[in-house]
């Protein structure tokens, strides 16, 4: 940036211009202000802080996070979005901030301590800046045909302003979500949300839209993105195609209001001089601990500095005027991640402890020092003792793990010896196939020698891969590498494994029902199931029958590509399912040239072909398959069967249940479907990606390491649980917390016994309700109480992977 003048010039030199009246903006002004300094706030808008008028009229404004104190002359609390304008404006007034209305600023020019800024009618000279602009100039669009027609719209100013209309709100942020609060007061909404949880709103909102979907005010498509808007003849003028988990609809509405974020207007910022670490579009500019960006001089807060929420950016507000006038002041995040980091290191400051941390771990070099302030405050960094397990093979935990010091180490199994351990070291990560895929862990993870790691929950590692492009394409890659390496090719050279993913991969989410191909197409690659499952299915006489499920971590494809023709078999999705396709001319290639993988390659094309002709000779096989996908088992784990051949109606298993449950059965016997002779009674299937676990306000339900989802004791009983799951397995029930002592049957079939003294209470209608369902009985050391009581065996529990035994050829 060159300098037009110099400080001998004669200019009122103000000590300090902020760009932009939001909160980041005028927290800068007032306390500007109230230090007496000279300044100048500039905006674009007749009125002051635009991001907050331009909510909806009578939008709660949530003060978030809770845990940090307000740093600012000027007032916040939770309230409704005129009240909290109200008094910003009379802080305004009384502070007497030097605001200019009209002022959209077209350049700045020259350096620190002697900037121009120039708007469009007038030139400011500034010994400091500070860009507090945000990002509502630049909504990002639905990107799909039709999104410019005259009924999507980017913004709600009045929800008042529709009543009686089906409206369809696309986003699973706080805007969306509010705004699909306000409009269901008068109208029938629809939200959509291309996720299966709202992972990026704040706590609060969470709350109040699960609350509107349980009680049918709000009805949610989860995992459901757009692909057309059309215009249609009669009384309901727009037809919006969109991809779901069961397959391609179309919701007829009377307008779509797209709530999907901004991005930072790029073009002008760079104009000023500011560069970006990445061309994604997502980016935000690079900053100090102090909000400097690479322009000496000029600070950047807010969130075009990637701090969105209110209270942070009026925070930054404050501290940069400190930080301009050089004087030091501590952020106000500062004390949590002195508490977070004090395991790690009591010498180093949390500067120095983010500075190690980015110097050592890539996947987070992208994101500026306020996005990792925010990360790090979510997440947790740990230092075990050398030796300590990290996770165990077969365990369904999900956290996400970054390497920042040290080395961990990773199991390896052998065929023959001792299991071999393999090194991660600084700037590795490991734990994406289970955040991705939701499988068990695949491997055994160790602590070795001075071991510092990051663990991120799912969360906050799912909001960080949704907002930083070169954070989800690193975790992408790295996942298919090592999922190739795994399931498929294990053995495969590193450089031909290079060659083999070099030669292309094509990602691509199918909905549940979609075909991924089908019989007689050529062959275009091999399919990897990143995520979801599939059903195999062939045209015999004239029907379709289902020979084989394959669930995540599988692969598909590889017959047609081996034998050079056409696909055998139609492939398709049981439930929304993600595959990584791999160029069908590259693995030829690289299969050619590995005599000893193709030889297990066609190994397992032997063995398949077998199984299929197995189940094709079978009577309707297909069929029974079949239906119990349509039950859920494609995204189960664990699912409880019934031989009705076997079943002698004696209700055993809901008794032994109810008497290991504080007299709640989970299962339900008589319910629930039933084809030849397989039933399918009421009971949790324990999902890979468990429905119930979205939304849940007190975070009770979780999964163990063993797999068993369940439901712990800080259950609130608020039914978002019971409302999420699609099999109907969650019940609220009354909960007597001195009812335990078991019954005779217990005694005699189960040898549980009881406390001394320990009678039940009669029924109340005033006891509590909580969500309950089944646990699979994961304290009892015998297993499932439904299966152990059933006298004939007709009761068994399956993986979806067993019950194709189950349902299908017998030896």
């Amino acid at each position: 940036m060159s300098a037009s003048f110099d400080q001998r010039t004669e200019f009122r030199w103000l000590r300090v211009g902020i760009i932009g009246s939001g909160p980041a903006g005028l927290s800068a002004a007032a306390h500007a202000a109230e230090l007496g300094i000279s300044h100048v706030l500039l905006e674009a808008e007749d009125h002051a802080s635009n991001t907050i008028y331009k909510y909806q009229k009578g939008k709660h404004v949530m003060a978030e996070p809770q845990v940090l104190p307000l740093r600012s002359p000027m007032p916040f609390a939770a309230g409704k979005r005129e009240a909290v304008l109200d008094a910003w404006n009379r802080q305004i007034e009384k502070l007497g901030i030097n605001l200019r209305h009209g002022c959209a600023v077209t350049g700045i020019s020259g350096a620190d301590g002697m900037f121009e800024v120039k708007t469009r009618g007038e030139t400011f000279y500034c010994r400091k800046v500070v860009l507090a602009i945000g990002l509502q100039g630049n909504l990002r669009k639905l990107g799909v045909p039709g999104e410019e027609h005259e009924r999507v719209q980017y913004q709600l100013d009045d929800p008042d302003e529709y009543a009686g209309e089906t409206i369809v709100v696309v986003g699973a942020g706080d805007a969306a979500i509010e705004n699909a609060l306000a409009l269901a007061e008068k109208n029938r909404v629809v939200l959509v949300n291309r996720n299966e949880e709202f992972a990026r709103c704040k706590e609060g909102n969470l709350s109040l839209v699960m609350a509107a979907i349980k009680e049918g005010r709000i009805e949610c498509r989860y995992g459901t993105s757009g692909l057309k808007v059309d215009a249609v003849e009669g009384d309901v003028p727009l037809g919006f195609a969109v991809k779901t988990p069961a397959g391609p609809d179309v919701i007829e509405c009377h307008r779509i209001i797209a709530r999907l974020g901004a991005v930072p207007p790029r073009k002008l910022v760079e104009g000023f001089g500011v560069t970006f670490p990445s061309t994604d579009p997502n980016a935000v500019p690079r900053l100090s601990d102090t909000y400097e960006s690479n322009v000496k001089g000029l600070y950047i807060i807010g969130a075009l500095g990637g701090y969105p929420l209110i209270k942070q950016a009026m925070n930054q507000g404050y501290e940069v005027v400190e930080f301009a006038l050089g004087r030091s002041i501590a952020p106000a995040d500062e004390p949590l991640l002195e508490k977070k980091f004090a395991s790690f290191s009591r010498s180093k400051t949390v500067s120095q402890v983010l500075d190690a941390i980015q110097e050592n771990v890539p996947l987070l070099a992208g994101i500026n020092r306020l996005q990792l302030r925010e990360f790090m405050l979510e997440s947790d960094l740990r230092t075990p003792a050398e030796g300590e397990v990290i996770f165990q093979r077969n365990d369904y935990t999900n956290s996400f793990f970054m390497v920042v010091g040290g080395e961990a180490l990773v199991e390896v199994p052998q065929e023959r010896g001792p299991d071999r351990w393999f090194p991660l070291g600084p700037g590795q990560f490991f734990g994406e196939l289970g955040l991705i895929s939701g499988r068990r862990r695949s491997s055994t993870v160790k602590a070795g020698r001075d071991t510092v790691l990051i663990e991120a929950p799912r969360r906050a590692m799912l909001k960080l891969i949704a907002s930083v492009e070169s954070i989800r394409r690193q975790v992408d890659e790295t996942f298919l590498k090592r999922a190739v390496r795994t399931y498929l090719a294990p053995m495969l050279p590193e450089n031909d494994l290079d060659e083999l993913l070099a030669g292309g991969v094509k990602a691509k989410t199918f909905g549940g029902g979609e075909v991924l191909f089908a019989e007689n197409d050529q062959p275009d690659g091999l399919y990897l199931i990143r995520r979801g499952s599939v059903t195999v299915s062939r045209r015999i006489a004239g029907r379709e029958v289902v020979l084989s499920y394959l669930s995540a971590g599988n692969y598909v494809g590889e017959m047609a590509l081996i034998s050079e023709s056409p696909r055998s078999a139609t492939v398709k999705a049981a439930v929304t399912t993600e595959a990584l396709i791999l160029d069908a001319q590259a693995f030829r290639t690289v299969l050619g040239r590995n005599p000893q993988w193709r030889e297990e390659m066609e190994a397992r094309f032997l063995d398949r072909l077998r199984a299929n002709a197995a189940m094709e000779s079978q009577p309707d096989p297909g069929n029974i398959i079949a239906f119990l996908m349509q039950q859920g088992v494609g995204e189960a784990t664990d699912v409880l069967l019934i031989d009705e051949a076997l079943c002698i109606r004696c209700n055993n298993c809901e008794k032994a249940c109810a008497d290991v449950h504080d007299g709640t059965s989970r299962l339900n016997r008589e319910a629930g479907p039933t084809f030849a002779q397989i039933h399918v009674p009421t009971s949790c299937r324990h999902c890979e990606h468990p429905h119930c676990m979205k939304e849940c306000p007190p975070d009770a339900i979780h999964r163990s390491a063993e797999g068993e989802v369940f439901i712990n004791d800080t259950c609130i009983g608020c039914g978002n649980c019971e409302r999420n799951c699609p099999y109907g397995v969650i019940q609220l029930a009354a909960i007597d917390p001195q009812r335990r002592r078991p019954s005779l049957w217990s005694w005699l079939v189960l040898g549980v016994g009881a406390e001394p003294g320990m009678e039940p209470r009669a029924k109340s209608k005033d006891l509590p309700k909580k969500a309950v369902k089944c646990d699979m009985c994961k304290e009892l050391p015998g297993g499932a109480a439904c299966v152990r009581a059933c006298p004939t065996g007709a009761a068994v529990r399956v993986s979806p992977e067993q019950f194709l035994n189950y349902a299908g050829p017998n030896d």
